[in-house]
């Protein structure tokens, strides 16, 4: 029997030793007690999640700058110097808008 159902059928065994006069303080600390192990059992779940996931950026930025180095050669040679920070512009809002999303 977990903690959880204990806590309930102490919770029962009080409503019927002291009435319905106590019977919503009893129920309020019931749901107390539930919404914190729900709220642990979240967070235990979140961070094994996040344990899980790989963090790491190295990927998003070696592929960046695999990619930068030819589209910045082809937009140099096609537009000059406002196509190559066109590029560069590109490239640092697509990383941005990467890591902001992964957190």
């Amino acid at each position: 029997m977990s903690e959880l159902e204990k806590e309930f059928a102490a919770t029962l065994q009080a409503r019927q030793e002291v009435g319905p006069e106590l019977e919503p303080q009893l129920v309020e600390r019931f749901v107390e007690k539930l919404e914190a192990e729900i709220d642990r059992r979240v967070d235990q779940r979140l961070a094994a999640r996040r344990r899980s996931q790989p963090s790491s950026m190295a990927p998003v930025v070696l592929g960046s700058l695999g990619i930068s180095i030819p589209l910045m050669g082809i937009a140099g040679g096609t537009a000059g110097l406002g196509g190559i920070a066109f590029v560069c512009l590109a490239i640092v809002l697509v990383n941005l808008f990467w890591a902001a999303t992964r957190r």
